[in-house]
């Protein structure tokens, strides 16, 4: 099973949509976290050491992920979305775009 985890800022609009698609792909499983301070979920040392595979939605995300927490990382591949803040939760568009850029680096369905 291919732990993967859903990261952006605030963990209320693009990561838990991300984690909610993503959900039900066979062999996966997934989470999601937040970076900033009011994050709904905070990343945790723990949920880095828990994943395989992070995404993150911005380069930005990326550069604090590595600067805060870059010791829990481990073997975690990191891969950088570059989607911006501008979807709602379950936007059909932000969904759209997810399939697009995530689907090569998970298992075949």
């Amino acid at each position: 099973m291919l732990k993967v985890l859903f990261v952006c800022t605030q963990n209320r609009l693009r990561s838990p949509t991300a984690e909610q698609v993503f959900a039900d792909w066979p062999g996966v499983e997934t989470a999601s976290a937040g970076l900033g301070h009011e994050a709904g979920q905070p990343v945790t040392p723990e949920l880095l050491r828990w994943a395989q595979l992070i995404f993150v939605m911005e380069p930005v995300h990326r550069r604090r992920l590595s600067a805060r927490f870059g010791a829990h990382l481990g073997a975690a591949r990191v891969v950088c979305l570059d989607i911006p803040d501008d979807y709602a939760y379950m936007d059909p568009d932000l969904i759209a775009l997810l399939h697009r850029k995530v689907t090569r680096f998970l298992p075949m369905r």
